[in-house]
């Protein structure tokens, strides 16, 4: 692309950031000028920025170098990802696969010497984001946020706590997936070009990574257990519905999850397994609930975005990542996290040749560290904050309050990662 265009993308991508942190005060501006509150309400639903500013991108390009290069460039970016998301989101939030990840979690929550509704929140916190390295992170993170929303993102909870519980979730979803070498995004990109396996993903990243995500749950649980309310009746069920599910029609639902996990990689075969599960749905109807379609889409429109801004940020962001030793790239791969997403950073690092193991180690464990600063540093994020986000005052989230938040389990995660 001619440097024109970068530099235009460059401009574009802060300008994205920039309307990332302001959704707040935009969101505002709808109670103002009620005339436009569509716009504005648009406007300030975080999944929309990348989308939005992707397609005053495609603007300028089509004005800078013309129709046939604009098209060229969108047709060899990768959008298998944004795909993935859309139909695990989807088919990890159906009725049945809730209803039983909810009751295996209630089950194994009256085990712990705790009230139920705390024990499920510190398994949301725990078991599940480290269950996202097998069933993947988005799937993971889909399940855990459906899971909190009654209980730890209800009214009768502070904000505080909220912001906090926010963060947690996200930076243990990030730092859950590296117990295997096919679950988490930044792995993804190395682990063919870098010859790791889950055998080495599990020994040399996985229990540090456990480690880091149980002490966070359990320090947070700690200290918020006596603000989590009391459910009462069917509210003690939460997110699960009744009648109860056929067995039959669980399995089948497992069928189409395990489908697509193991087709992560291919939308041709994802995809079509998702239209199967369309029409499954539609006639066993009176055993589903309505499908999280809105929300899904919203997210892969975000991660689309992303990958149509991001595939042009590398002339500036791969000699930033070159010029770093081996521990400054750790420190600036979870900086930079904070505003590239994690799988983009470690992409760009599998293209430097000759890196150290000691590099290409700490490259991966600052991108995964920093994976839940912003809403945008880690691709299941965005899941969890269009389940989770309208639980906050204004519907929307701060991205400052958020990276306040998410500081000490970052830290956590770094001190595992450094001195372990």
């Amino acid at each position: 692309m001619p440097h024109s265009v970068e530099i235009a993308a460059a401009v574009i991508f802060a300008s994205a950031l920039i309307h990332t942190f302001a959704v707040v005060r935009i969101e505002a501006l709808a109670h103002r000028l009620p005339r436009h509150a569509g716009v504005f309400h648009f406007l300030a639903e975080v999944e929309v920025v990348f989308g939005f500013w992707a397609l005053v991108l495609c603007l300028v390009m089509w004005a800078l170098v013309g129709a046939n290069a604009t098209v060229g460039y969108l047709e060899h970016r990768e959008f298998t990802e944004a795909l993935f998301v859309f139909v695990i989101m989807v088919v990890a939030a159906s009725r049945p696969i809730l209803v039983l990840v909810t009751n295996i979690v209630m089950q194994l929550s009256r085990l712990l010497p705790v009230r139920t509704e705390v024990a499920i929140i510190w398994f949301s916190l725990s078991a599940i984001p480290l269950l996202g390295s097998v069933i993947t992170e988005p799937a993971a993170m889909t399940l855990a946020a459906l899971l909190l929303r009654d209980r730890l993102f209800s009214t009768h909870i502070t904000e505080g706590v909220k912001y906090f519980g926010l963060a947690l979730l996200f930076v243990n979803v990030s730092i859950g997936g590296v117990m295997t070498s096919y679950a988490a995004p930044p792995v993804l990109m190395v682990a063919s070009a870098w010859g790791w396996d889950t055998g080495f993903m599990a020994a040399t990243f996985g229990w540090k990574a456990a480690l880091a995500v149980f002490f966070n749950a359990t320090a947070f649980v700690a200290l918020t257990a006596k603000r989590v309310p009391t459910l009462q009746g069917n509210e003690d069920a939460g997110t699960v519905p009744s009648p109860r599910v056929p067995v039959g029609v669980t399995l089948v639902h497992i069928a189409f999850l395990a489908l697509v996990v193991i087709n992560s990689h291919h939308a041709v075969v994802f995809v079509g397994a998702f239209l199967f599960f369309l029409g499954y749905t539609q006639a066993y109807e009176r055993h589903q609930s309505p499908l999280m379609l809105r929300e899904s889409l919203l997210v892969a429109f975000f991660l689309g975005g992303l990958v149509v801004l991001g595939g042009l940020q590398q002339w500036w962001l791969q000699p930033i990542v070159r010029s770093m030793d081996a521990l400054t790239l750790y420190f600036g791969a979870t900086g930079l996290t904070a505003v590239m997403d994690n799988a983009a950073i470690t992409y760009l690092g599998s293209l430097i040749p000759g890196l150290s193991d000691d590099a290409k180690y700490l490259l991966l464990a600052g991108a995964v560290t920093g994976g839940g600063l912003t809403v945008i540093a880690n691709a299941p994020n965005p899941a969890g904050l269009a389940i989770l986000g309208n639980r906050f005052s204004e519907g929307a989230v701060s991205p400052l309050k958020l990276l306040g938040a998410a500081l000490l389990p970052t830290i956590t995660a770094g001190v595992a990662f450094l001195l372990l």
